[in-house]
């Protein structure tokens, strides 16, 4: 398993930052120091739904209120984002489109706030910053990233390509596949993904990560490692060395 590496703290500082990751499934917080460490226990409670902004936010709120003192706010959000507003959000609500997620919880906190696409985020905490690497993400959906030499290539949404038989990529091994075909045949479709991408891309790394990651069984190629789900948090502290 790769291990989430800690980004580089700010020069000549040490911020707070509070890490939020907005998923289909699942909203997840944390506090991290200008080191990575963690300042708190990771808090998560289960996604609303119907998943709008306002709900959202609303379900944030009390763990925001909650958690320990903090400069800065970073957040990894399941669609495109674009200089901080949401302009695609497939496994939500169809309300976050042209959303100011950053300017609200700007508002809410009264800290600057960086927002970008979950699996960019989760990419920041696990890359080598060398070479070719790319991110998917195993949850509710599937999310997809590609770095070069540690530079984020912004908002592939290889999930709603075609891929087999008239499904996307996400349909393909996303968790509702997960749930219709069954662990043993879901583990084949995720290694059928792997073996189109790899001469695609010709990546030095893939890193798989998600909450469904973990249910990924049998050797895989030497090239594909499979990162902790806690690196959605630990990139958020990335997005201000970058």
């Amino acid at each position: 398993m790769a291990t989430p590496r800690t980004p580089r703290a700010a020069v000549g500082a040490a911020p707070k930052t509070l890490c939020i990751d907005i998923g289909g499934t699942g909203l997840k917080l944390i506090v991290l120091d200008s080191k990575g460490e963690p300042l708190n226990e990771r808090a998560r409670i289960a996604t609303p739904r119907p998943a709008t902004p306002d709900a959202v936010l609303a379900a944030l709120a009390p763990l925001i209120d909650a958690a320990p003192a903090f400069d800065r706010v970073s957040v990894g959000f399941p669609g495109v984002v674009k200089d901080h507003v949401v302009k695609t959000a497939p496994n939500l609500d169809e309300g976050w489109a042209g959303f100011a997620l950053g300017a609200a919880l700007q508002k809410k906190t009264n800290k600057p706030v960086r927002v970008l696409n979950d699996a960019g985020v989760q990419g920041y905490g696990v890359i080598a910053g060398r070479g070719t690497e790319i991110i998917l993400t195993l949850g509710t959906g599937m999310g997809c990233a590609i770095f070069v030499n540690g530079i984020y290539v912004p908002n592939v949404e290889l999930a709603h390509h075609p891929f087999k038989h008239g499904r996307s990529y996400e349909e393909h091994i996303g968790k509702k596949a997960l749930e219709k075909v069954g662990k043993r045949r879901w583990n084949a479709r995720v290694r059928e993904v792997l073996d189109v991408l790899l001469p695609i891309f010709n990546p030095d790394v893939v890193y798989l990560g998600g909450g469904n990651a973990k249910k990924l069984k049998g050797e895989l190629p030497e090239l594909v490692k499979v990162t902790d789900n806690v690196a959605g948090l630990l990139g958020g502290i990335a997005l201000w060395s970058y």
